[in-house]
Parts: structure tokens; sequence; C-alpha cells
């Protein structure tokens, strides 16, 4: 496959997978077809699945808060989808943003302009204002304009924040360089549910937006500091893909430690990227490999976060 085949292919499924460039998922993906999907996962807590990140909400009588909000042509889909729940005519008052992507944070705009208060890691609003570069260092790239002044959050915090609502205490902790440089993973201790935000997915490998200071030893860390505080029977909310519990939780985080320590050992062994993705080094986790993120992709983004290279966008033979 010639370099220019490969690029094409690769920026088709990255559009296609995840739509992280606010504008340009917009524009390629028809939302008017894209229905709302709402499940109860445990007592006032539900979960949203749309296009884009899995939305969690706490809907009760004090109001409506929800954990990311998709993107911004779902806006009224998900107001709607709420409101059909039938527990509550009060709005949302609160949006908490897990990151700074667009296919999280796209409905900040309209769900602000609605009256909600947008609540995020310091860096989701600093990354948001500024727009810049989104990928793994190598193959995977997009480019974020900077958001409208709607769409950045008012309330911002460094380490943590709790939102007291429908008698629960939802707190929204920051766990460093996982995802990116501002992942929160959001509580609801009362309901006993956990939203991971993009540091746990179902779609196979995980994309590490290395760009944005993330890193695989940050997603590690936050999966066993998370593991260790949480109940056994929590139930989990992925970033993507279908409900989950901590068993899924172990096995994706077995996933990382494994790999990982494949890619430092060829590291030690000073191999480069190419004779890492020549020698199929992952090869034993190959079911992993996804249309978004596959094998090579993942030793490129396993490499360049253990030697912290954040680069341009490198050239493939």
């Amino acid at each position: 496959m010639n370099g220019r085949m490969r690029l094409a292919m690769i920026l088709a499924a990255a559009v296609a997978a995840m739509a992280l460039g606010r504008t340009a998922s917009a524009q390629q993906q028809d939302f008017s077809k894209v229905e709302i999907k709402v499940s109860r996962v445990s007592g006032s807590i539900y979960m949203l699945e749309g296009a884009g990140g899995n939305i969690a909400a706490s809907v009760g009588e004090d109001g409506i808060v929800i954990v990311d909000d998709q993107f911004a042509p779902l806006a009224e889909k998900i107001q709607r989808a709420l409101k059909d729940i039938g527990v509550t005519d009060k709005p949302v008052r609160f949006v908490i943003n897990t990151h700074y992507h667009g296919d999280h944070t796209g409905g900040n705009e309209p769900f602000n302009n609605a009256g909600s208060t947008i609540i995020a890691h310091d860096n989701v609003r600093k990354r948001l204002e500024t727009g810049g570069t989104a990928g793994n260092g190598a193959s995977i790239k997009m480019e974020n304009k900077p958001a409208a002044k709607a769409a950045l959050p008012i309330i911002t915090f460094q380490h943590e924040v709790t939102v007291h609502l429908n008698g629960e205490d939802i707190r929204a902790m920051h766990f460093p360089s996982g995802h990116t440089d501002g992942d929160s993973i959001i509580f609801f201790p009362k309901n006993n549910v956990v939203h991971m935000g993009d540091d746990f997915v179902r779609y196979g490998f995980p994309f590490i937006d290395v760009a944005s200071g993330g890193s695989v030893q940050g997603i590690i860390d936050a999966m066993e500091k998370t593991s260790m505080q949480l109940p056994a029977d929590v139930k989990v909310i992925p970033g993507h893909g279908a409900l989950s519990n901590m068993d899924d939780v172990r096995a994706y985080t077995k996933m990382l430690k494994e790999t990982t320590a494949v890619v430092q050992k060829a590291l030690d062994g000073h191999k480069t990227l190419e004779q890492m993705k020549q020698e199929k080094i992952l090869a034993p986790w190959e079911k992993f490999s996804g249309n978004f993120v596959n094998t090579d992709a993942f030793i490129e983004t396993l490499y360049n976060s253990l030697t912290g290279h954040k680069g341009e966008f490198m050239k493939h033979n």
C-alpha cells in the first residue's frame, strides 16, 4: 500500500469513527438520521447513546445533570429524549465535560444557550478556547478550531468538583495525562455508577491523544486508582460502547499494561518504530485492532507515549 492510500484510509476511518474535528464532523455526518437511545442504568441515572460519546444523565426533581453532550445538531434530540424519560420537566442545569474533544463537547454551545452551566477541568476550557492539534503523534492527526465563547465551560476546576443534585453527590475527579490532559471521571456514588469518559472505551485499542497531553501511563494509572476506589458491582459507562462492569475495566487495563510492556521491551532493545510494526509485536492483541485505531496506529501511540514524542505527522513508506 502506498503512502497516499494509507493516509486516505487512516483519515477516512478517523473521521467516520470518531469525528473529533468539530467543524469537519458536522459536515461529514447526517445527524438528522441519528436516534437517541435512552437506557436506565441505576436509580436516577440514565445513559444516552447517539453519535459521539456516551452521555450520563442524573434526572430528578432538582433538574438534570448530564455528562458530555455529543454534537451541536443533536442538542434538541437529546433535550427531547431527556424530557421523554418522564421524571421531570425541569431543564438541564449542568453539563460536565469529561474532556475537550468535539464528540463530547459539541453540544456545549446550544446547551449553554438554553441555560445550562458547563463544568470541566481547567485544561478543557484552555483547549476549547485555543483549538489545536489532536492526535497520536503519528498517523492519527486532527485539527480543532477554537470553540465559540458560548461553548466554553463557565466553571472549571483543578482537581475535583462535586455537584449536589437529585439527592446525589456527583463527583468529577481529574486524572492527569490519560486520554488527554483534561480528563475527568464522574462518580455517582448513591446510584453506584461511574462515567469514565474516553479513558475507558469499548471499540478496541483506545485513541490516546498524545498531542493533547495524553499518555498510556496516565490511562493505566486512572484505571487502577478508580478500580481501587469503586465498589465491585459498580455500573460503568464507557466513553464509547456498551454499558460495562469492573471485569471489563480490568481486562482493558490488562491489555494496556501488556501492550505497553511489549513496546517498552522493544524500546529497551533499541528497536525502531518501523521495526516494531514490521515484526508485528502486538499481534497477540490483534482482536483489539479497529478501523479507527488499528494495530500499527496503537504501536505508534505507545511508542510516542513512552518516548514523550508528541511530534508532527510522520511519513509512511
